[in-house]
């Protein structure tokens, strides 16, 4: 009996103290009052207090960092002090939830700047001061230190097929199909493989069109969109410039990052040294 009465408590106490919020029309409710409006223009959602004056807004990224690797987070802005946007993880009451509920779902629950009383301006402040640290999963971690090595890299393929890295040619691709310099995507599946070479003509690796893989010299081998699957997997298609970078992080023999040289005073000669 002590038990049940225990266990009839604790869940009558969970049930008394959550917070339920509703988004009809622009304005935000939470357990029944009015606290905040909201309105959406561009994919950048405003929000305000009843006054419709605006305190802060969300806008919600989501971008490839490399490959099929994604990453999904928002942008935090507040509207009385623009010098900082912070980036932040964002929490859904659903998978199905859409961006709106989200955005309100994040401001109560997640970084509680939405209270019973309105748009809390002290916390919204406290959540710039310490902002929270986004929690990266090991493959979106491992993604963004293969995206900094690329950026590094700053590769491009001209219309010759030569791969450029800051400016120096130092390599090209050969076997490339007839949509080549029409195409930056390759959609061919070609009986011979697109061969990639340093700038000495060095063998580095290939890109297998039927199976969209890049095999190394060394025997490395990397499945582009491996992770997708059914028709989204058919409808993506690499670049020739992901291809130089990819096999650029499996080879790392096959391009040497320029380091920036630095050119001190230059000293003119006053004509009083002696040859």
């Amino acid at each position: 009996m002590k038990k049940s009465t225990i266990t009839f408590f604790t869940i009558l106490g969970i049930f008394c103290n959550a917070q339920n919020f509703k988004t009809k029309r622009g304005i935000v409710s939470l357990d029944g009052i009015h606290v905040a409006k909201i309105a959406n223009k561009h994919n950048i959602y405003t929000f305000m207090d009843l006054n419709e004056t605006p305190m802060y807004t969300v806008e919600f990224i989501d971008k490839s960092v490399v490959d099929s690797v994604r990453d999904s987070y928002i942008k935090l802005n507040r509207v009385y002090n623009r010098d900082k946007t912070i980036e932040l993880d964002y929490i859904s009451p659903s998978a199905f939830s859409g961006e709106e509920k989200s955005a309100v779902y994040t401001s109560i629950k997640g970084l509680k700047i939405i209270d019973n009383k309105g748009i809390n301006i002290k916390n919204l402040d406290e959540v710039f001061k310490n902002i929270p640290k986004r929690k990266l999963d090991t493959k979106t971690k491992e993604a963004y230190t293969t995206r900094s090595k690329i950026d590094k890299l700053n590769i491009e393929v001209n219309k010759v097929g030569e791969i450029i890295s800051n400016g120096v040619p130092v390599g090209y691709f050969t076997n490339l199909p007839v949509s080549f310099g029409s195409d930056d995507t390759i959609t061919d599946k070609t009986f011979l493989d697109i061969e990639i070479y340093d700038a000495k003509s060095k063998y580095i690796g290939k890109y297998i069109t039927t199976t969209k893989q890049i095999k190394t010299a060394n025997g490395k081998i990397f499945t582009l969109y491996r992770e997708m699957s059914g028709r989204a997997s058919l409808l993506k298609f690499p670049t020739y410039k992901s291809i130089a970078e990819r096999i650029a992080i499996m080879d790392p023999s096959f391009i040497k990052v320029q380091e920036k040289v630095i050119v001190g005073p230059v000293l003119k000669d006053s004509g009083d040294s002696k040859n």
